[in-house]
């Protein structure tokens, strides 16, 4: 297109998740309570692994780093999407949707290879129970974290770095309650469908090669425990259990949305939802249930710092 054509677009319009009024009130209560529970449940987490020294171990280190990037997750999209439930004309900036889309890949991305990190810890922890506190200890421990971050980061930046530079000049509506980078590159006025499959294929080598490292991982660790013998394979089990469930509940959603995306719009409005709200308010829960760790350091923590007279 010819860029005399073209025009400055400042602000986007998101259609959200539905056109009934309704049913928008309905959705905001919905995920205004869920968005509280997602902030309290992930702060609970960070709180009693910072306080409690018997959490002090690079499991929990890691995990809490997970319940950090859950937050940031969550808090990038979601905090628009209920208020623009209550709105009649639900924009975004032109830099604030560069904002999502850039926070939307770091974050997703660094959560990736965290889990990654996480599933090694466990091979460690299972595998080679004798040197688990010399092979994780905190200096590798950070650094797991701060590749996490770094990788997030180029991801982000190598989203960030092609939209911003693409011409824009209407129409300007993204069918979605954020902006997301498959639905904003559909608006710039070039043939988008070359740079969509390279996308594609950018995302794709971050989440399968992750996912696969996850898969191998965790089936190395149930096979080479359940050879030595059927305790042992069931304790592995119930300790993998729980992670194996976080890397399901996140890594599919993203790998039918960014990897093979389905277009079916409904399908991808629910796929966006379910781990931009639902994985980051099923993380806490799930470790938190299923940890009896976590569950003695809360009555700790209620113990020492809500009922101090008991405790005392």
């Amino acid at each position: 297109m010819d860029g005399g054509n073209q025009s400055v677009v400042s602000e986007f319009m998101l259609l959200g998740l539905t056109n009934s009024k309704n049913l928008q009130v309905i959705l905001f209560v919905i995920f205004f309570i869920l968005y509280l529970l997602i902030v309290s449940g992930n702060i609970v987490i960070l709180v009693l692994i910072t306080t409690d020294p018997h959490l002090h171990s690079p499991m929990y280190f890691l995990l809490a780093n997970l319940s950090f990037i859950d937050m940031c997750l969550s808090s990038n999209t979601t905090p628009k999407m209920i208020s623009d439930f209550l709105r009649e004309y639900k924009t975004i900036s032109f830099a604030g949707c560069m904002f999502q889309v850039f926070f939307s890949h770091c974050i997703a991305g660094g959560e990736m290879v965290l889990l990654v990190a996480m599933a090694y810890d466990r091979y460690v922890a299972i595998c080679k129970p004798l040197h688990y506190f010399t092979i994780m200890n905190l200096k590798r421990c950070t650094a797991l974290v701060l590749i996490s971050w770094t990788t997030g980061f180029i991801h982000g930046m190598s989203y960030l770095a092609v939209v911003v530079q693409m011409p824009f000049c209407g129409p300007k509506e993204v069918d979605s309650f954020f902006c997301d980078m498959p639905l904003v590159i559909k608006l710039a006025c070039i043939d988008y469908h070359d740079l969509n499959t390279l996308m594609n294929a950018e995302c794709g080598v971050v989440a399968v090669t992750c996912f696969t490292l996850l898969l191998i991982s965790y089936t190395y660790i149930l096979i080479s425990v359940g050879q030595s013998s059927k305790s042992g394979a069931s304790k592995a089990l119930s300790t993998c259990s729980a992670h194996i469930m976080v890397v399901m509940i996140f890594f599919l959603p993203c790998i039918f949305i960014y990897v093979w995306p389905l277009s079916i719009t409904w399908l991808d409005k629910f796929l966006a939802v379910f781990y931009s709200v639902f994985t980051p308010l099923l993380n806490p829960a799930i470790y938190t249930l299923r940890n009896k760790e976590i569950k003695n350091a809360m009555k700790r923590f209620i113990g020492k710092f809500l009922c101090p007279k008991i405790y005392s």
